[in-house]
């Protein structure tokens, strides 16, 4: 089932996060979230693009040719890459000073999920909000203390969500017409000293695989079941979240963290920080863009 994992980017990054593949273009997105970087990764040429922002970045999701759509501490953005300018689209927590957006995707039908969280992770400020797809946003869960992996199943019915610090997967009714989410359920309880789960991403199969922050390592579940079927140990200490990607989508993209690691964790973890690549024989849900219903989309 896995062949061999490979450090292709030592980039040492404090708090890479946010792995999304562009399936078209064949290229990594990924955010540094505390060096406020948007990063472009093309595994072809084995090349990382930088983009310095002037503000914290939760996480990208593609959207037009050259556009993509992001996450920040100020609320919804695009960014055109060709010429890294930035638009503002809204801000649903212009009153919640301490608070940025975390981790989020897009959804079967084009909207774009994404959770927010107070600076310190300590306070249940945050929430999980839906950018529809004529630019209005609403909050779909409230109470959140630390917004991150999302993911839905491969027929589309139901939503998965992780709210770090509950170490606990909760799983959602989803219409894929409305965005309706309902019936919230507690598919996947994470075991006591294996870190906490932060980003995900699902299977074709429907499986969800769980990167364990302070965990060196990214599980594999049942979520039917709420059994755990794989552990991968990754060679970093913190471990934020994954994606498939790849020609076949059999590549499993890990992001890492730096952050709040000592010297003697750094000496044992040297590739903290990197973005690592697992090949797989199991094939990934492939990643969904953003759809603008409004006439003029290309503005934004």
């Amino acid at each position: 089932m896995i062949s061999n994992i490979e450090l292709v980017l030592d980039a040492k990054a404090s708090l890479a996060e946010g792995p999304c593949w562009n399936e078209n273009k064949q290229l990594l997105y990924w955010v540094d979230i505390m060096e406020k970087q948007l990063c472009i990764f093309n595994p072809t040429t084995n090349t990382n693009r930088v983009i310095a922002l002037n503000q914290e970045i939760g996480c990208v999701v593609p959207y037009l040719e050259d556009v993509l759509l992001l996450a920040t501490e100020n609320g919804f953005y695009s960014i055109n890459v060709k010429t890294e300018k930035l638009t503002h689209i809204f801000d649903p927590e212009t009153h919640l000073f301490e608070n940025r957006f975390n981790d989020g995707k897009c959804d079967p039908a084009g909207r774009f999920w994404a959770g927010t969280t107070d600076t310190y992770g300590i306070n249940a400020a945050g929430s999980l909000y839906c950018l529809n797809n004529n630019l209005s946003a609403e909050k779909k869960i409230a109470h959140v203390n630390t917004s991150n992996g999302i993911a839905w199943s491969p027929d589309y019915t139901y939503l998965y969500f992780i709210d770090t610090p509950t170490k606990k997967v909760v799983r959602f009714h989803y219409n894929i017409c409305t965005g309706e989410i309902r019936n919230p359920n507690d598919v996947i309880i994470f075991p006591e000293n294996d870190g906490l789960p932060d980003g995900m991403t699902i299977d074709e199969e429907g499986c969800l695989w769980i990167a364990h922050w302070g965990g060196s390592k990214i599980t594999r579940w049942n979520p039917l079941t709420g059994e755990q079927i794989l552990s991968i140990p990754i060679p970093a200490l913190y471990v934020t979240s994954c994606t498939f990607g790849g020609p076949n989508l059999t590549d499993l993209y890990v992001t890492t963290a730096r952050t709040r690691m000592t010297n003697n964790e750094l000496k044992e973890y040297p590739h903290a920080g990197g973005i690592f690549r697992i090949q797989t024989n199991i094939k990934g849900c492939p990643t969904h863009s953003f759809r603008n219903n409004n006439i003029g989309a290309e503005t934004i």
